[in-house]
């Protein structure tokens, strides 16, 4: 039988327990919960040395980016992956989270098996990793700059934060940055790629992100998707396919980081 993952919670047991009583231990997770007190999170990760916390953004005495930074100090602590929780969806907020050291970012409310879904894939992911067991898998903040970046224009763009489209949009672009060929494969290769990931299919990938532009489309602020998609928006095309969605952002941010 594999390792279960330690993971300390500064929320309330039965917010976990209520949707399903076994909802850590078919994940592979072992959960130990404590106050929402930054200082009381700092000596239970120095105590139970947990693989991942899941801590809230503001605390008691000492908010969650305190808390990353403070146990980044330490250099004979053992360093978890940090999941951060937060009431707010503020792409201020979630880019300081990112910057201090968190590998994922969740807005209230949420489905507690979703979330616990999305961490056993980063943990996953985490695994492959021959440091693995340090330093909160180091390999994920390679191109946390470029994940930031993308969260900042989702969220200027009016995409929310809660839907899973988001997360598809990000991966997807993260994806063309890197290899700008990938666009013209779109439903061949780039919604597997981004299905794999998340554990789903190809044309819930695709049927989330055409959703989540919708959203934007519907919510945004005209003068940001102006911007943007200013011909879409002027020629009377209406909102822009997916593919083009994800293309003008890659294609503008492989400009951004040429200059």
């Amino acid at each position: 039988m594999k390792n279960k993952f330690k993971m300390l919670i500064s929320e309330d047991a039965a917010e976990f327990s209520a949707e399903k009583p076994d909802i850590f231990s078919e994940r592979g997770f072992e959960p130990s919960f404590c106050a929402k007190d930054g200082m009381k999170v700092i000596e239970e990760i120095k105590s139970y040395r947990p693989d991942i916390v899941l801590m809230d953004m503001f605390m008691s005495n000492l908010d969650g980016v305190g808390v990353m930074r403070q146990i980044k100090k330490e250099n004979d602590v053992k360093q978890p992956v940090f999941v951060i929780i937060s009431n707010f969806d503020s792409p201020m907020l979630e880019r300081e989270a990112m910057s201090a050291g968190a590998a994922y970012y969740v807005i209230k409310p949420f489905r507690p098996t979703d979330l616990l879904e999305r961490i056993s894939d980063l943990m996953s992911y985490c695994a492959t990793s021959k440091n693995a067991d340090t330093a909160a898998c180091e390999v994920l903040s390679v191109d946390r700059e470029l994940e930031i970046t993308i969260t900042d224009i989702l969220h200027q763009i009016g995409v929310p934060a809660h839907i899973k489209g988001y997360h598809y949009l990000r991966d997807s672009i993260m994806m063309c940055v890197r290899h700008p060929e990938i666009i013209n494969a779109v439903t061949k290769e780039l919604y597997p790629s981004v299905a794999k990931k998340y554990e789903t299919t190809s044309s819930r990938v695709e049927r989330a992100i055409r959703h989540a532009i919708e959203v934007a489309w519907d919510r945004g602020d005209v003068d940001i998707l102006n911007s943007y998609f200013g011909y879409t928006i002027h020629n009377g095309r209406g909102k822009p396919t997916n593919s083009e969605f994800i293309a003008m952002i890659s294609d503008r941010l492989r400009l951004h980081n040429a200059a």
